[in-house]
């Protein structure tokens, strides 16, 4: 049984990493693998288990695992992680998030996880997102082909209905795992998988392979409403993708609004909100009086509204304006500074740019927030003004005036990282600079 030929598609993987449950899908994906490794001779092929921690025998599973890849001469290794839900989560979803996450460490850009996902899957997951009331990314399911951290997630049995699997399986007397829990009805899918599906190939044979290329359409579908959402983004988003112009999103139909935002938050790497919550959060930003500073949130995510622009970003957490650090040089220069709830501060080399490289030698800087009363006196700028007035001029959003980077020498306010450094120690032109740089915390 050859369908491996997905794996020609990545010449530069190195590493394939095989989900092994130990049940029966994902031992005939390890099985066909390592049958056919000398196929690829310059790839090392390995197993990893997640042990969820929420069943009793998953040490024995582990166990049997652990037998079957020595067997195979594949090296196996376990990951534990905790899956427990959080209130108000499923325990299926906390189990998938945490398994991934899991995987997700363990991959660089040259290994792939490879899952034993097949056509009776895909045809359960679309059934699934459409009960949920999923539009065209949600009915796309899942792809053959995916990124995953730093590497890749493949799915080369997408397109092989389980019976081969099963009959691949006795075919070569392999031994798997049958877990209890996959007959309890009490999950959706298995509900789905135990009750409904049977009930439909009774009456439609091909109804997996005919859902499963529903699916298809929809993630072309998906595909289109990416390129088109690019466009609109391509030409009104802020450089970096920072900000959208309310009067620019304005302009577009609400069908074309809710595919940017979504577009927008997804290359954010915020979640999405649902239909209700996106509707709602548009009619909320969009028809506020220029004079307001709306906020909608949803779990995990909140968009603002400053003057002409929505802003997305992760729920903001609690501030303490009176934290102060110290930073020193080292030998390499600058090393990176961790801010609390922040970012992390760095300094960059540059030339005629920046802060002074000869007025930093030596120099122990504190970095601190704002406190109220600080004067600054950026280039380009005759004298010193208050910060407050300056920050307001710049347009910088009142979420973030108060999070930006002070750097002081003694007392001395060298830069506000985000609008600029003191004329005094401004690098001049063709000389050495630091130019202090903030990269945010992660969306």
């Amino acid at each position: 049984m050859d369908h491996y030929s997905l794996l020609d598609r990545y010449p530069h993987l190195r590493r394939l990493i095989v989900g092994y449950s130990g049940g029966v899908d994902s031992h005939v994906l390890l099985h066909g693998l390592a049958t056919h490794r000398s196929h690829w001779p310059e790839r090392r092929l390995e197993a990893v288990y997640i042990d969820h921690g929420l069943q009793a025998a998953s040490s024995a599973w582990a166990e049997h695992c652990a037998k079957i890849c020595r067997e195979l001469d594949v090296p196996f290794r376990i990951l534990r992680v905790n899956a427990r839900p959080t209130t108000g989560e499923s325990p299926e979803a906390a189990a998938r998030l945490a398994r991934y996450a899991a995987f997700s460490a363990e991959l660089d850009s040259s290994a792939a996880l490879l899952t034993a996902h097949h056509r009776d899957d895909q045809a359960e997951t679309l059934l699934l997102q459409l009960l949920r009331g999923a539009g065209p990314h949600g009915l796309a399911a899942m792809p053959v082909a995916a990124r995953l951290g730093e590497g890749w997630l493949l799915r080369p049995l997408l397109e092989v209905d389980r019976a081969e699997l099963l009959a691949y399986a006795r075919l070569h007397g392999l031994r798997w795992i049958e877990d209890a829990s996959n007959a309890s009805l009490d999950f959706d899918r298995n509900y789905l998988r135990r009750q409904i599906m049977p009930l439909l190939r009774e009456r439609w044979p091909a109804a997996t392979r005919t859902l499963a290329r529903s699916a298809q359409w929809c993630a072309e579908t998906a595909r289109w409403l990416d390129a088109e959402a690019d466009a609109d983004l391509a030409r009104i988003a802020a450089p970096g993708l920072d900000c959208l112009p309310v009067s620019a999103v304005r302009e577009l139909g609400e069908p074309r609004q809710r595919n940017l935002l979504r577009r927008w938050l997804r290359r954010l790497k915020l979640p999405i909100p649902d239909a209700r919550q996106l509707t709602q959060l548009l009619h909320d930003l969009l028809s506020a009086a220029p004079d307001r500073q709306p906020c909608a949130g949803w779990p995990g995510g909140e968009m603002r509204r400053y003057r002409d622009a929505l802003y997305a970003m992760l729920p903001l957490t609690r501030h303490d304006p009176d934290q102060q650090w110290v930073w020193r040089p080292d030998l390499d220069g600058w090393p990176p500074l961790n801010l609390s709830g922040v970012g992390c501060l760095q300094m960059e080399a540059t030339g005629g740019a920046g802060l002074s490289a000869a007025a930093l030698a030596g120099v122990t800087l504190t970095v601190r927030f704002r406190r109220g009363g600080e004067r600054f006196h950026p280039v380009r700028r005759q004298h010193s003004q208050e910060l407050k007035k300056l920050l307001q001029e710049a347009g910088i959003p009142p979420w973030r005036r108060d999070r930006l980077p002070l750097l002081y020498r003694e007392e001395v306010l060298l830069a506000v990282v985000g609008l600029g450094v003191a004329a005094e120690f401004a690098a001049a032109p063709g000389k050495a600079g630091w130019q202090p740089v903030l990269e945010p915390l992660a969306g």
